[in-house]
């Protein structure tokens, strides 16, 4: 599995006392509020759930781009620019993954 540890750490700290469960998967690993993604780490880097009304803020960001997977583009989930992800940069992302996540119903 090929992931960006020290990213991933950085992530599990910040996510874990919010009771986010990490979890390999999806070749990365991802982190998991009431059964629901809303954070993944994987060789692509980090992608968080903004959900689809939340799509046009995130790519206003530098560097952030939609998730594509299996050549889709996943509305709802972006990847950050890893060079724009200082700690309040990363806080502000994980933030609205787990604010837009919790709106989920459990799985």
């Amino acid at each position: 599995m090929a992931y960006e540890e020290v990213l991933a750490e950085r992530v599990r700290e910040r996510l874990e006392p919010e009771g986010v469960v990490a979890k390999k998967m999806f070749g990365g690993l991802t982190f998991l509020l009431n059964g629901n993604a809303l954070a993944n780490v994987d060789d692509e880097g980090l992608m968080v759930r903004v959900g689809p009304d939340g799509m046009d803020d995130a790519l206003a960001h530098p560097g952030a781009r939609p998730l594509v997977f299996r050549g889709k583009e996943q509305k709802g989930r972006v990847l950050p620019a890893e060079e724009t992800l200082d700690d309040d940069v990363l806080d502000e992302w994980l933030q609205v993954a787990i604010e837009v996540t919790a709106e989920l119903a459990p799985k």
